[in-house]
């Protein structure tokens, strides 16, 4: 398989596959180093913890599955995200990360499991043509849309959270 998804059975299987690493990764993270800020965050010069992580793939994941009911009920989306340009993404993990900021470490785990879950169930109900034989948003297709916004995020923090267990002798 290519690292870039082709079709749905792929798109699938690199969310799951990527989703079930990140998972036994962090399951390894003892909840009293869930809140240390010492990962690499998404705006130059800051740092976050394992749970502005979690917050931040969550947004994401609840972002993505928000335009795919907006556009299919036909109303004007507004890509990113209202309030937000593509060139202040950062900004946009900041804004999910501090929508979860109150959220336990277990919680952020299970809502990320859900929204997960949630992507995969609407990838099933889509065929192949939908996602990836038509243009979707501008020049990219459902399908890239979706792997941009939930797998390839998944394998940046699993690396960045692989670096944090290392760090924190907690492998």
């Amino acid at each position: 398989m290519s690292s870039v998804p082709q079709n749905k059975v792929e798109l699938m299987s690199a969310i799951s596959d990527i989703f079930e690493k990140l998972q036994r990764d962090i399951n390894g993270i003892p909840v009293e180093f869930s809140r240390i800020c010492e990962i690499e965050g998404n705006v130059k010069g800051t740092k976050i913890s394992v749970c502005d992580t979690l917050a931040y793939l969550t947004g994401w994941g609840k972002l993505v599955l928000f335009w795919y009911e907006e556009k299919a009920a036909a109303r004007v989306v507004t890509f990113p995200a209202d309030g937000f340009k593509w060139n202040q993404l950062g900004l946009l993990a900041q804004h999910f990360q501090h929508e979860y900021r109150d959220w336990s470490f277990h919680a952020l785990q299970q809502e990320l499991l859900v929204t997960t879950q949630s992507i995969i169930t609407l990838i099933k109900s889509l065929d192949n043509s939908e996602l990836y034989e038509q243009a979707w948003y501008e020049k990219w297709t459902l399908g890239r849309m979706i792997q941009f916004n939930t797998s390839s995020p998944m394998k940046n923090v699993r690396t960045k959270i692989r670096r944090f267990k290392k760090v924190n002798k907690l492998r």
